[in-house]
């Protein structure tokens, strides 16, 4: 598939002496995935046809995600663990399972529903916030399943296949939120 070549208004890249904003306001964020909904999903067309290869799209994301985990403490909000249903496959629900002394079957009785979603096989929790979320803390972080591990999912590969994932999760984790705009800000002038 060829790419697009970007517009014109493509800014320069930042300089490396320029002072990232971040913003972690959980009420400000929402507000602001609102109001830039369409500019977000305009970001993602452009991104999916921007003329870079998908390993160097990856070393920016990841660059920018580590600079702004510098910034961010996620024990802080908890905010994925109320506002997101993350998908428990069986390895998840038979590591909860035991950590807790119950059975796979009480487990998925008391806690989980089957994920309707077109694209899941797996489970998810059946209450929003997530039942083990206390404070802004898991109350069982060692047994908690891939998906919480592994999220924001910013540190894998090839983001470019995963930009829906990052616009839905823009207006819900700060990590997000300031990786997608910073993104914004040295790749494209809006």
């Amino acid at each position: 598939m060829a790419k697009i070549r970007p517009p014109v208004n493509l800014r320069p890249k930042k300089e490396a002496n320029d002072i990232m904003k971040i913003e972690t306001d959980l009420k400000k964020i929402k507000e602001t995935a609102e109001k830039k909904e369409d500019e977000n999903w305009e970001f993602r067309s452009f991104l999916k046809g921007y003329d870079i290869e998908v390993e160097e799209l990856d070393s920016i994301v990841h660059r920018l995600f580590e600079e702004v985990c510098r910034k961010i403490d996620c024990t802080a909000c908890g905010n994925c663990c109320r506002e997101i249903s993350p998908v428990l496959d069986q390895e998840d629900i038979e590591r909860l399972s035991r950590g807790l002394g119950i059975s796979p079957a009480n487990f998925k009785e008391r806690f989980l529903v089957k994920d309707d979603r077109n694209y899941s096989e797996g489970f998810i929790f059946n209450q929003k916030p997530c039942p083990f979320l206390k404070g802004n803390l898991c109350s069982h972080y060692e047994l908690r399943p891939e998906a919480c591990r592994s999220f924001p999912h910013l540190d894998k590969e090839e983001f470019v296949f995963r930009l829906v994932g990052v616009v839905v999760n823009y207006g819900v984790c700060p990590i997000v939120f300031n990786v997608y705009e910073q993104l914004k800000a040295e790749l494209w002038h809006v």
